[in-house]
This record gives structure tokens, C-alpha cells and sequence, in this order.
């Protein structure tokens, strides 16, 4: 529960950058063309309680998503990570898998769902409005897409494998 703390804490803190051409957490207003990954700024210090975003690597998918990824065992975290993410109305992902179960945390915003049982082929549909939290099991191809009005800001949490 204190590692969620955290990153929700430094979430809500954000990046501030000053700049008007700029979100919260320092992703352009304007969405690029086309989807990329980064590596961090800075170096992790796991000896440090505290980690920024410059600190984790950042990646945007076409259409809308920006996001952090915080490999946890690189930060001094023995078995988390995270995903922080800024989604713009009808942005999200691309339809992934992760090989762990993954949780999603949103305190405020509207998300449609599909998630896919790979044993059944069944797909599960749903839209659900903050807050709330979503179970993602292991092996499961997902997707959502915000379908608010506002930018849905998502962490993501896995247990590292």
C-alpha cells in the first residue's frame, strides 16, 4: 500500500514545467505523429525514496497516450512496477499483453475496457468511471480508450516477473 502511496503522491505532484504548450506532467499538448519510447533522463538511485518521472523511461502511443514506466527492481523495488500514464479523450494503448497480472488505478475519468480470456477467446466489454480499480489477469490481451471528455491519468501496477 505505501509503494501505491507513493507513486499516486508523485503523480499528483506532476511535472511542472511552466510551459503553456504542455500538460501536467510535461507531454506537448499537441500529440505527436507518430508512437515512440525513451529512455530516462536521469539515472535511478535506488537508495532514493522518492522517484521523478525524468527518472523513468516514457513512451506515447498513437492515438493519445503518453506514459512513464518505473521498472521497480531499478528503483529499489523488490517485486513492483509501474506504468503512469496521461491519456487524451480517445486515446489509449494498443492491444497488449503483459506475461503478470496488472492492476489499474484511476481517482477520476471515464475508460472503456476489452479485456480477453486467451482459454476461451471470450472478450469481457466495459466502461467504468473513476474511481476504480481493474483486474488484468496474467496472459490477458487488453486495451482501453478514454472515453471521457479529459485527460484520463492511469497507473498502472505489476508485479515484477
Amino acid at each position: 500500500m505505501n509503494a501505491v502511496a507513493a507513486t499516486l503522491g508523485v503523480l499528483a505532484l506532476g511535472v511542472s514545467l511552466g510551459a503553456e504548450a504542455q500538460s501536467s506532467h510535461g507531454h506537448p499538448k499537441a500529440p505527436p505523429a507518430q508512437s515512440y519510447e525513451k529512455a530516462p533522463q536521469r539515472p535511478p538511485n535506488p537508495a532514493e525514496y522518492v522517484i521523478q518521472l525524468d527518472q523513468m523511461a516514457s513512451f506515447y502511443d498513437v492515438p493519445g497516450e503518453f506514459g512513464h514506466v518505473m521498472v521497480g527492481k531499478e528503483h529499489g523495488f523488490k517485486q513492483l512496477s509501474f506504468i503512469i500514464t496521461e491519456t487524451r479523450p480517445g486515446g489509449g494503448p494498443p492491444l497488449h499483453t503483459h506475461a503478470t497480472e496488472e492492476a489499474h488505478l484511476v481517482l477520476s475519468g471515464t475508460a472503456s475496457y476489452l479485456i480477453e480470456d486467451p482459454a476461451t477467446q471470450q472478450r469481457k466489454r466495459f466502461t467504468v468511471r473513476g474511481p476504480y480499480v481493474v483486474r488484468i489477469p496474467a496472459g490477458h490481451p487488453h486495451i482501453f480508450i478514454n472515453a471521457g471528455k479529459q485527460s484520463l491519468n492511469l497507473i498502472g501496477a505489476l508485479p515484477d516477473g
